[in-house]
């Protein structure tokens, strides 16, 4: 006879979160924590589990209710989730029917998905599809990362870097760049100045002051503020969170002064220190380029990750599972349309910046043409006066030779 499994909301947040860290697919986003932040905003979480006749759980996906904006419909989205060894197991059509359930008693349309799994796991691929989840171009969450491993001891991590970035850290250091680690609202708030500065320079969306503190506040000692000082003057800081084995760089920040110290170089090797004494494996960057090409907007943070050593992880393509096929193929063509808006809107902003620059080349030209024109009028009567010279030279010479 086989185990008996049934799933349930889950409210034991040790149990929850012992299960995540121990698992393959660990991830800061599916902590216990991380649904009580999000809830925060949009209004509630469903730590759903499936247990064993043991009461231990083998399958878990926190979800995230939220809002198509598009459409303001509700939907049920994971990320980096769900969380089991094995998607072809009985613990997931069990885990998915108990989702679909709640999400009738809530008029979910979808239920988004985003696992924390490698693209091309064809065992992943075929389980969801054979399900009825269909991939959506569209992600919510970054599927390219940069991991850096953490197990080596520091000589190894600081040979694994490029020649110039362990330069850089140790430049720091001789240029009196100070690290230390952050506590209470002062901190914080210091941490969300330099935020709201790298905000405004890089132009992305950041959170209200609030959300950072609650953050500090659910993860306890697993979350970490670091920030780089040079003179007392804050230059840089860092919001790290660990969980299991990983360390994750949540957020940095640096101001627009004394760039030349390098703060952030020596900042990321101690936030590598700290990972490893809090017994992390790896260190997650987070986010880099989804294609890695120069001139991508994001090609500068890719350069600056990587260049400390690592590797790149890509998780598997966003999967949605429609619970009400209409409504999921109205959300999908106002998804398409708001898609070719956008694009159409860039390459009219392109032509715009083409036909500017082409304006400016023309008025140099016609500038150019016409200070050439001046400086030949200008050099006529010179030229008139030489040759009336010469001429008169001339004269008096035939004169001389009469005379």
């Amino acid at each position: 006879m086989g185990a008996v499994m049934k799933a349930q909301i889950i409210t034991d947040r040790q149990l929850w979160n012992t299960f995540i860290a121990n698992s393959e697919g660990c991830n800061v986003t599916q902590t216990y924590e991380w649904g009580e932040l999000m809830s925060s905003r949009a209004g509630e979480m469903l730590p759903i589990g499936v247990l064993n006749d043991e009461g231990e759980l083998c399958a878990a996906m926190l979800i995230i209710i939220s809002k198509a904006a598009l459409l303001k419909a509700t939907y049920f989205y994971a990320p980096r989730g769900p969380i089991i060894d094995n998607p072809e197991t009985p613990a997931m059509d069990i885990l998915l029917a108990f989702a679909k359930d709640e999400a009738r008693k809530r008029h979910a349309f979808m239920l988004k998905i985003e696992p924390g799994v490698p693209h091309d796991d064809e065992a992943w691929l075929r389980a969801l599809a054979r399900r009825g989840f269909c991939k959506n171009p569209e992600a919510r969450h970054l599927r390219h990362e940069w991991v850096l491993d953490l197990r080596p001891d520091e000589q190894k991590i600081l040979a694994g870097m490029k020649k110039t970035w362990r330069y850089c850290v140790r430049l720091a250091g001789r240029k009196d760049v100070q690290i230390r680690h952050g506590s209470g609202p002062q901190d914080l708030h210091i941490f969300y100045t330099l935020l709201k500065t790298t905000s405004n320079r890089d132009t992305f969306f950041i959170y209200e002051e609030s959300f950072y503190e609650r953050l500090m506040t659910l993860y306890g000692e697993r979350a970490k503020i670091m920030i780089a000082e040079y003179e007392g003057q804050p230059l840089a800081a860092a919001l790290l969170v660990t969980h299991g084995r990983w360390c994750w760089y949540m957020y940095g920040a640096s101001s627009n002064e004394h760039r030349d110290r390098m703060p952030n170089h020596l900042l990321q090797w101690t936030a590598f220190q700290w990972a490893k004494a809090q017994g992390c494996w790896y260190y997650n960057f987070r986010g880099i380029p989804d294609v890695l090409e120069e001139g991508d907007p994001m090609w500068g943070i890719y350069v600056f990750k990587s260049g400390f050593g690592g590797y790149a992880i890509r998780s598997l393509e966003t999967q949605d599972l429609a619970y009400q096929p209409a409504l999921y193929r109205l959300y999908r063509f106002l998804l398409s349309a708001r898609d070719w808006y956008k694009k159409s809107q860039a390459e009219k902003r392109q032509r715009a910046v083409q036909q500017k620059k082409n304006v400016i080349k023309q008025q140099q030209q016609a500038a150019a043409g016409q200070s050439q024109q001046h400086e030949t009028a200008s050099a006529q009567p010179a030229v008139v006066q030489e040759e009336k010279v010469q001429a008169k030279a001339t004269t008096s010479s035939t004169n001389e030779r009469r005379g």
